[in-house]
């Protein structure tokens, strides 16, 4: 079997693999002959996907940082200034503080521009093939290399051995639980994005994402990926419908604008239902006893999030960003030891962004697709409180951009709009519930509660809050772990939720806060 040898072999030609494969090429040699990189691709095709077409603020400056940001000329791409939630009637815009931009684009033009300027690299090997093995070395569990099969079946397959070999192989990795060993963890799939592209489309806000919440289902997507073509995501929970398209027409459609009805039934007329998973994994360390030598996982292979804040090319680019540079420190990567190390930091360096990004997509799922009595009370309190502006919109789309990495102000305004959806239940008038035998085309009535329901309310707001706890708590415990997961430590994420006050008294100490002042309620 023939065999080449590398520095580097990276398995996948996706965001994280094209754009690490340049950063890596770049790196200073002082003197030392480049790097020698493979990178190895089933199909150099353009690919066809249904998400990551929204890149943040905060990945075009890793972009930039990486000497890449040119990657977003010349492919059609959409500015993207801020977000357009909408519901029912009623909307707020939630614009990107200062100049700061994304930028919305079709997935597959983006990756062929990433992978343009990897081949173009100085010492890379751009790869068509099939990696079908992780190679290990006879005398131990370090991975050596890999095996690949390419299109054309009269070639032999081939081994392609390295110092290090890096494993981007996306959401659906091939290689994850081998790497990882017993340290693995299983994606949690909260549901299904199910995609289609409305032609020639006005959003209500131009350039800038539409997020509509509708009763009873999860949020819909919309952002413009080209000229004529904008995107529309629609979630739905398990187990699904048998007849998908009828369900979407029937049940989420009307509650959109009345100006996307007709291009939605157009583009389900001619064109076939797609969809893509929403998943959630938390990242585990790499480097352990448990895991194998010789190789890392980046990218959606190693940590996911769900789709919803558009986070996944952000963290996937700042992760290269850092390794690029602590792989930068490491004279010989032969030396796992050293590499180990490197990972070390790689984990909690990356903690400020991927933890924000991480957390807030989750939570804002939770939120927006709200299923039960006491998160529609945080979700009417969330839309509220990005009424008030300000602070209340800046805090929360810079996090959400990865413009601002912190994960105390997440903590912050995550508990703010727990104390104000409190608020708003107590003040703000609500829908009377009709009486019995009323026609159902009767105009709803609204109401500010009166005293009487003050003590239901008491006991209802005490729901509420622990209910943001057990939100918010267990994501808190999958980014502060500091070992593998286990049986156990998931039996006891939820006891996490039980520190969730306390800490909170503890940001407010911090912050200099006395009381729910910290909302801006003057009490």
């Amino acid at each position: 079997m023939p065999s080449t040898n590398y520095d580097v072999i990276i398995v996948g030609a996706g965001v994280a693999g094209s754009s690490l494969a340049h950063g890596l090429s770049t790196l200073p040699r002082n003197g030392k002959k480049p790097l020698r990189i493979a990178l190895v691709e089933r199909s150099l095709a353009e690919p066809d996907r249904i998400v990551g077409e929204l890149l943040q603020p905060g990945g075009v400056a890793s972009l930039d940082k990486l000497g890449m940001k040119w990657c977003l000329t010349d492919i059609d791409a959409i500015p993207v200034h801020g977000y357009n939630v909408v519901e029912g009637s009623n909307s707020v815009h939630i614009p990107y503080p200062g100049r700061h931009q994304g930028r919305s684009f079709h997935h597959g033009k983006f990756i062929q521009r990433l992978r343009e300027a990897a081949s173009k690299s100085e010492g890379v090997d751009m790869i068509e093939a099939t990696v079908t093995d992780l190679v290990e070395a006879e005398d131990s569990q370090r991975i050596v290399g890999v095996r690949i099969a390419r299109k054309d079946p009269e070639e032999q397959k081939e081994t392609l051995y390295a110092d290090l070999v890096v494993v981007a192989d996306g959401c659906f990795s091939n290689f994850r639980n081998f790497v990882m060993g017993p340290s693995a963890v299983k994606p949690d799939t909260k549901g299904f994005f199910f995609g289609a592209i409305l032609k020639d489309v006005r959003l209500p806000i131009p350039q800038h994402g539409t997020v509509c919440l509708v009763k009873g289902f999860g949020p819909v997507l919309l952002y413009q990926i080209g000229e004529h073509d904008t995107r529309l995501l629609v979630d739905l929970k398990q187990p699904l419908p048998a007849d998908i398209p009828k369900h979407i027409l029937e049940n989420v459609v009307p509650q959109l604008p009345s100006s996307l009805h007709l291009p939605i039934q157009l583009a389900y007329e001619k064109d076939r239902l797609r969809r893509m998973p929403n998943s959630f994994l938390p990242p585990v360390e790499q480097g352990s006893k448990r895991s194998r030598q010789g190789v890392i996982l980046i990218g959606d292979a190693w940590n996911m999030r769900h789709p919803l804040t558009g986070g996944g090319m952000t963290v996937a680019l700042n992760d290269v960003v850092l390794l690029r540079q602590l792989l930068g420190e490491v004279d010989d990567w032969s030396n796992w030891s050293a590499v180990k190390k490197a990972l070390h930091r790689l984990h909690w360096d990356r903690k400020p962004l991927a933890s924000t990004v991480n957390i807030l997509s989750v939570a804002l799922y939770d939120l927006f697709g709200a299923d039960d009595e006491e998160l529609r009370v945080l979700r009417t309190g969330c839309f509220k409180y990005f009424e008030r502006g300000g602070e209340c919109i800046n805090g929360p789309v810079s996090m959400l951009s990865g413009i601002i990495a912190s994960p105390v102000l997440l903590f912050y305004h995550f508990f703010s709009v727990a104390f104000y959806s409190i608020w708003v239940m107590f003040t703000h008038p609500d829908i009377v519930p009709p009486a019995p035998g009323a026609p159902e085309n009767v105009k709803p009535v609204y109401a500010r509660p009166s005293i009487f329901q003050y003590p239901a309310l008491t006991l209802k707001a005490f729901r509420v809050f622990w209910t943001a706890c057990v939100v918010f708590g267990p994501l808190l415990w999958t980014e502060l772990r500091w070992w593998a997961p286990s049986d156990t430590a998931k039996r006891n994420q939820v006891a996490l939720s039980a520190l969730v006050p306390v800490l909170l008294v503890c940001a407010a100490v911090q912050y200099g806060v006395p009381s729910l002042g910290l909302l801006g309620l003057q009490l």
